[in-house]
């Protein structure tokens, strides 16, 4: 038995099955995680090595070329290319698509382990990283304060804490900021004096700065652990009492050869923010007069792999509200990625009401309004059925899925609209309704079959795309084949009922639709007229809105001078000049 004379012999199934889709599917939509991108691995890693004070050629000689030597006799290798500046060698490592990245992974760690014993001692360990488009910002927190930044850092490290631990949080990137350090300036006459070497004071310093286990005790049937804490709770007037020796039975502080200083380390990031406004009177966008660059201390908040973003970002501002902050600390988050998300989802929603309207009013007025909605159930019932797909299948909603769902938007009502307009006229030749609805579906089944597949076959090339590119644009054909075939099946078994023309607009419709019978593709054209015309005009409007609303962050890059310093390189772009955007006429 055909699937249409099960639906039309199982009419209350076919029912049951639909409300049960549309609960489910709207539950998945609800539910399933969303992401500006697709989660994929890039067969890329980069090796990372830090020689500080080297100059390009000594990093290109001493570091990079003993690294790559190992690194080219791996297996798979696509491209190996390399960059050495100043202190920095960077080593980009790219694979065949068809690799097993973490076996890759694992033998390039042990390839920089190799080179390792022929790097010079001042070399830093190198880094070994995959790239992963998941692990990209999702957010940036900006803590300003009117206190000082030496102590803006402490409550952002004690922030970072509690935003790294939310369950859907990777890790949250410190930048900017004072770290306090304790210097010990030696004096080496002083030492030389005394008979004492720099050595000495070396060893003095870390024997003092520890914990020391010092076992257990055992009291009854209880048993306690015994530690020394040895470390410094006051380290510079601590460290300045400190005894280094004792000859001939007198003791030689640490402040005897040695200047302790309590300061800070070396900067070697720094984060700062400008607010901007637009003016009014010239439409130009330029720094707001009120308020100044600022430096900040930024958390690049990465959310883990699969996660939704749009309640990861949720959860970090829920912990920013709660979060006991000191008096006169500031909060701005920028790069919020949800909001894109949150838009791009909107943006579907909107399509698709618009869309259901327009095809709705079309058919309305050739075909009448028991067939004008069930030709318009077509669109949220394959929408649905495509959400309980995706979550079954472990995929996360993202911007090329999204869109791809925009795209077919148009093509979801074709068949209903041929199996109806079908249906429609056996029903006029005055066939019964369940008999008109089993021979016109029958009659156009295998063309819609044909059409269906036409058109999905269009796209299944796209499937095999090789490479990374492939695997990034891989949803948009998956997205496609699954919408628009499960428009074919519910074209088939779910489009039963014959137009039956009543008063007003569907009268008035009636003839015109008579006279249509005889070309299909005028009530098909029509309706895709207004299913992917509601579609563009939802979109078309929606992007003039956004591109008054949203904000859109400018990104700079500068180079030092060879030799030359951060502090020299902010002090040159400390103030951006940005140029008023040209005004239409």
């Amino acid at each position: 038995m055909s699937i249409t004379n099960l639906a039309i012999k199982y009419r209350t199934s076919v029912v049951v099955l639909t409300l049960l889709i549309m609960a489910g599917g709207l539950y998945s939509y609800l539910t399933i995680p969303k992401e500006s991108a697709p989660s994929i691995e890039i067969p890329t890693i980069v090796v990372t090595s830090i020689y500080p004070g080297a100059s390009p050629d000594d990093v290109e000689s001493v570091v990079t070329q003993p690294i790559e030597q190992e690194i080219g006799g791996i297996s798979g290798i696509e491209e190996l290319r390399s960059t050495s500046t100043e202190g920095v060698s960077s080593i980009v490592v790219e694979f065949t698509p068809d690799v097993n990245l973490d076996k890759a992974y694992q033998e390039v760690n042990q390839a920089v382990d190799r080179s390792q014993s022929e790097l010079p001692d001042a070399v830093e360990d190198p880094s070994v990283d995959e790239i992963d488009t998941s692990e990209f910002p999702i957010m940036t927190v900006n803590l300003t304060a009117s206190y000082s930044l030496a102590r803006l850092k402490e409550v952002a490290k004690d922030l970072q804490d509690k935003v790294e631990g939310l369950p859907s949080i990777l890790e949250a990137n410190l930048v900017g900021g004072l770290t306090r350090e304790v210097r010990i300036n030696a004096d080496l006459s002083a030492l030389s004096s005394r008979g004492l070497t720099l050595q000495d004071l070396v060893r003095t310093v870390d024997q003092e700065n520890t914990n020391i286990p010092g076992g257990s005790i055992d009291v009854g049937d209880q048993s306690f652990l015994v530690r020394v804490d040895g470390q410094f709770e006051n380290p510079a007037d601590q460290i300045e009492n400190l005894v280094v020796a004792a000859p001939d039975g007198k003791p030689v502080y640490v402040r005897d050869v040695a200047d302790v200083v309590f300061g800070f380390k070396d900067r070697e990031t720094y984060a700062r923010l400008q607010t901007l406004q637009r003016e009014n009177a010239e439409g130009a966008v330029r720094p707001a007069k009120t308020t100044e660059t600022r430096q900040v201390i930024s958390l690049s908040v990465k959310k883990r792999p699969g996660d939704n973003i749009l309640d990861a970002v949720e959860n970090v501002k829920e912990t920013l509200r709660e979060a006991d902050l000191p008096s006169g600390t500031g909060v701005i988050v920028t790069g919020d990625e949800s909001e894109n998300v949150r838009s791009l989802v909107t943006d579907l929603e909107n399509n698709i009401i618009s869309g259901l309207i327009f095809v709705v009013a079309v058919l309305l007025f050739f075909m009448g309004v028991r067939n004008a909605v069930l030709v318009g159930i077509a669109i949220p019932l394959s929408m649905f059925t495509s959400f309980i797909f995706f979550q079954a299948a472990g995929y996360t909603f993202n911007f090329i899925i999204l869109f791809s769902l925009i795209i077919a938007l148009g093509m979801l009502v074709d068949n209903a609209v041929v199996i109806v307009e079908n249906i429609y006229r056996y029903h006029e030749n005055g066939y019964s309704k369940l008999e008109a609805a089993r021979l016109g579906t029958a009659e156009v089944g295998g063309a819609v079959v044909a059409a269906t597949a036409t058109t999905v076959s269009v796209f299944a090339p796209m499937l095999f795309w090789p490479g990374t590119i492939g695997e990034f644009m891989g949803y948009m054909p998956l997205t496609l084949i699954v919408t628009l075939t499960c428009s074919g099946a519910w074209g088939r078994g779910g489009d039963q009922s014959p137009n039956q023309p009543t008063t007003g607009l569907a009268a008035l419709g009636g003839d015109r639709g008579r006279r249509v019978h005889g070309t299909r593709a005028g009530v098909r054209q029509l309706a895709d007229a207004g299913g992917a015309g509601g579609g563009r005009a939802a979109a078309v409007l929606r992007l003039r809105e956004g591109a008054q609303a949203r904000r859109r962050p400018l990104h700079g890059r500068g180079d030092a001078a060879p030799g030359g310093a951060l502090p020299e390189l902010l002090a040159r772009h400390a103030r951006p000049r940005l140029r008023p955007p040209e005004r239409a006429r």
